[in-house]
C-alpha cells in the first residue's frame, strides 16, 4: 500500500474530504479474530441459525464436529441474494482500511464468499458504498474456504459502522451459501493507549529476537546468560535467556523455571510474552523493585521463546492476519511438536496391565524407549533438542505457551484407552490444577466473567482449565514426557483466542498477562526442599528417591543430594531413600506462605555398602563394622537352620 486519500463521513449525506499521506498498513484489525470486538458488536441482514450467526462470521473461527450445533464456523445468511451483509460497530469514529475475508469452517460443507462491496455510515440509517474512482467497488473474496484473503480500500475511510455485503458466492444447485468469516482493518480515532511498561511491543523475526535478547543481555549482564540448546531442521538456533543472580551454575537449594513458547510457530503471543518478560525482568531489578529482586535471586529462571522458529518464520512472512489456522504450526519437516515427546503414557500403563508384582512398578523416570532415540526415529531436531536440555538442567516447574484459545490444561494430555476425550488425572492432580488455576485466575482475561467462547468450547465453565485428555487425546506431549521423563511438572497456557495477533494488541495482551506469568513462576517455590545427604560425610546424595505417602508418583534428588517437591498446603510423610543406604522418614507440614519448607535428609549406608566403600579404598574395616557383619552372618546362618 502507498499513499491514500482519507475520508470523513458526516452523519448526513454531506461527505467532507480530507486528503492526508497515511499508509494503509498502520491501521490494526478492529479484533474480530481476538474478541476484542463483543458479539453486540456485530450484525447481520439475516442468518440461517443461531449457531451461523453474526458472531460467527470471526477470522479463523473453529467450527465444532458437527454442522448444526451452536458453534458453527461462520455468519451463514438466511437468504442468497446481494441484499445480504455482516455489520460491524466499532464503537467510535474509526479509520477503516481494508477487510480480510474467509470462508466457512466446516467438515461437511463448502461455503465461499467469492466477490463482495463494502460500505460505511456513521449511523446505520445512511450508508455511503467504497469507491474504486467514480465506481462502486468489488472486491475479490475466497476460492477455498482457508486461506484469508486481504483487501486494501484504495480510500481510508472515517466512520463508526462498516458492512461486507456479498456479491457472489459458492453455488450449486441448492448447495452453496452465503458465508464468511472476516476481520476488519481500521485505526480507532483517537488511538488506544498503550501499556505503562517501555517495552518492545511488536513482533520479532529471528533476528530481531536475537537483537533484543542481545540488548537485554547488554542491559543486565549480572543477571542474564543467553545460551542456545540446539537448532532447527534448517539452521536457526534456538536460543534461551537464563535469568538468575548467578547465571551459568546451579545453586545448591534454587530452584529451576522453565517457560516455553513457540512449539507451533503460527503461535505467535507466548513468543513475544517471554521477549516482554525478559525486558521486564532486567528493568524492574535494576529498579530495585522487591518481588523480582527477590525472584530472580531465589529461582533460576530459563525462558525458550522460540521452540519452533522454522514454523514461526513461515507464519511472520505471511503475516498476522494472513497465515490463516495452520500455516508455521508445524516443524519445517512437518512435524506437531504437540506429538512429537516419546509416548511414556503407553509404557506406564501397559507396565500396569502386565505386571503381577505392583512393588516392581515404577512411577517416575520412566525411560525413553530405544526405538524413539535411533536416528530413524521420526523425531524433530527441536524436539531432541529440548529433551536433551530436560535431562541436564533439573527444572522444577514448567509452562509451555499456546495460542487459539483461553484456557490453561494440566497432565494427563493423552487419554488411557484412546478415546477421542477422558478425564485422565494424574497422582499430583489437586496440584496440577492449582497450578492451572493459579494462570487462570490472575489473567484479566480468563477471569472475565463476560467473556465470551473463542471457538467452539465454553472453557468458562470449568473455570478457564481442564485436564488436557478432557479436552482432546494429545499422546507425545511435551507435559506428559515432563512429568513421567523428569521431576518437572509443566502445563499448557492456552493465550489467546488469535494465534497470532496484530502487533497493536500486544500491549493489551502483556496487561493481560504480566501478574499470571509473574505468580506462576512463584509457585516453583511452594511445597518441600532439601537436601539429602550421606549422615557421616555430609557429602550430597544424588540419585536420592523422594517418596510422598498417598501420591504415586517420586521424585529424585538431583547431583548435589538436592530436591524440590511441589505440594499443596498440608502435612506429609516423606521417606527419602538411595542405593547403599537405610530409608529415613519424617513428616513434612508444607505452610500457605509463599516459601517451601525445609525438609533434610542425613542417610545411613548399609554395612554392606560401607565394606564395600572401605574395600574400594584400600581400608581398614573398623571394629564396630566387624561386629555388625559378624552379627548379620549369625542371623543368616540361624535363619537357614530354621528352615
Amino acid at each position: 500500500p502507498g499513499n491514500t486519500t482519507h475520508h470523513i463521513l458526516s452523519t448526513g449525506n454531506n461527505t467532507q474530504m480530507v486528503k492526508v499521506l497515511l499508509s494503509l498498513s498502520e491501521c490494526p484489525p478492529l479484533g474480530l479474530e481476538s474478541l476484542k470486538v463483543k458479539d453486540t458488536q456485530l450484525k447481520a441482514s439475516s442468518f440461517k441459525r443461531r449457531g451461523l450467526g453474526p458472531h460467527r462470521g470471526r477470522l479463523n473461527i473453529q467450527s465444532g464436529i458437527e454442522d448444526g450445533d451452536i458453534y458453527d464456523g461462520a455468519w451463514c445468511a438466511q437468504y442468497r441474494d446481494k441484499k445480504q451483509w455482516l455489520e460491524v460497530d466499532a464503537l467510535r469514529p474509526t479509520r477503516f482500511t481494508g477487510v480480510i475475508l474467509q470462508g466457512r469452517n466446516s467438515i461437511w460443507s463448502w461455503d465461499v464468499v467469492y466477490t463482495y462491496k463494502v460500505q460505511f455510515s456513521n449511523d446505520t440509517l445512511v450508508w455511503t458504498p467504497c469507491m474504486n474512482g467514480t465506481e462502486e467497488a468489488v472486491f475479490e473474496g475466497n476460492q477455498n474456504a482457508e486461506t484469508p484473503v486481504l483487501a486494501l480500500f484504495n480510500t481510508s475511510t472515517v466512520a463508526r459502522y462498516i458492512r461486507i455485503n456479498p456479491q457472489s458466492w459458492y453455488e450449486n444447485g441448492t448447495d452453496g451459501d452465503i458465508c464468511l468469516r472476516a476481520e476488519v482493518l481500521g485505526c480507532a480515532l483517537p488511538e488506544p493507549t498503550e501499556s505503562k511498561d517501555k517495552l518492545d511491543f511488536r513482533h520479532h523475526n529471528y533476528e530481531e529476537m536475537r537483537k533484543l535478547m542481545k540488548s537485554v543481555n547488554e542491559a543486565c549482564p549480572d543477571i542474564t546468560r543467553i545460551y542456545s540448546i540446539g537448532k532447527s531442521y534448517t539452521g536457526l538456533k534456538l536460543y534461551v535467556m537464563e535469568i538468575s543472580d548467578n547465571p551459568g551454575k546451579h545453586e545448591l537449594g534454587e530452584p529451576e523455571f522453565r517457560y516455553v513458547a513457540g512449539m507451533h510457530g503460527n503461535e505467535a503471543l507466548g513468543r513475544e510474552l517471554l521477549l516482554n518478560l525478559m525486558e521486564y525482568l532486567c528493568q524492574e531489578y535494576k529498579r530495585g523493585d522487591q518481588r523480582v529482586v527477590h525472584l530472580v535471586k531465589e529461582t533460576r529462571i530459563h525462558l525458550l521463546p522460540s521452540m519452533n522458529p522454522d514454523g514461526y518464520e513461515m507464519a511472520f512472512k505471511k503475516g498476522s492476519e494472513l497465515s490463516g489456522w495452520a500455516l508455521g504450526r508445524y516443524s519445517y519437516e512437518g512435524i506437531d511438536m504437540n506429538h512429537n515427546f516419546a509416548d511414556l503414557n503407553s509404557v506406564m500403563w501397559k507396565a500396569i496391565e502386565l505386571e503381577t508384582d505392583k512393588s516392581k512398578l515404577i512411577n517416575h523416570y520412566f525411560p525413553i524407549p530405544e526405538q524413539y532415540t535411533s536416528e530413524e526415529a521420526f523425531v524433530a531436531s527441536e524436539t531432541r533438542a529440548v529433551i536433551n536440555w530436560m535431562q541436564n538442567i533439573p527444572f522444577v516447574l514448567s509452562a509451555n505457551l499456546h495460542g487459539g484459545e483461553l484456557v490453561v490444561t494440566y497432565p494427563y494430555d493423552m487419554t488411557r484407552d484412546w478415546a477421542p476425550r477422558e478425564h485422565t488425572p494424574t497422582a499430583d492432580e489437586s496440584f496440577f490444577r492449582w497450578l492451572a488455576t493459579v494462570y487462570a485466575s490472575t489473567n484479566q482475561v480468563m477471569s472475565n466473567p463476560d467473556r465470551r467462547p473463542c471457538h467452539n468450547k465454553d472453557f468458562l465453565r470449568y473455570n478457564n482449565i481442564i485436564n488436557g485428555a478432557d479436552w482432546h487425546n494429545v499422546p507425545g506431549s511435551m507435559n506428559d514426557f515432563s512429568y513421567l521423563h523428569t521431576n518437572c511438572f509443566e502445563v499448557t497456557v492456552e493465550l489467546s483466542c488469535d494465534k497470532f495477533p496484530h502487533a497493536s494488541e500486544l500491549p493489551v495482551e502483556w496487561e493481560n498477562n504480566r501478574e499470571s506469568l509473574l505468580v506462576y513462576m512463584e509457585q516453583v517455590h511452594r511445597g518441600i526442599k532439601g537436601v539429602v545427604r550421606d549422615k557421616d560425610t555430609e557429602a550430597g546424595i544424588a540419585d536420592a528417591v523422594i517418596k510422598v505417602d498417598d501420591i504415586d508418583h517420586h521424585i529424585r534428588s538431583v547431583a548435589d543430594g538436592d530436591y524440590w517437591r511441589l505440594l499443596n498446603p498440608g502435612e506429609y510423610q516423606v521417606t527419602a531413600s538411595a542405593e547403599g543406604y537405610f530409608p529415613s522418614t519424617r513428616t513434612c507440614r508444607v505452610m500457605y506462605e509463599h516459601y517451601p519448607t525445609l525438609c533434610d535428609f542425613r542417610l545411613t549406608k548399609t554395612p554392606k555398602q560401607r565394606l564395600k566403600d572401605i574395600l574400594a579404598r584400600g581400608g581398614k574395616i573398623p571394629k564396630d563394622l566387624q561386629l555388625r557383619l559378624r552379627q548379620l552372618r549369625l542371623q543368616r546362618l540361624c535363619f537357614s537352620l530354621v528352615i
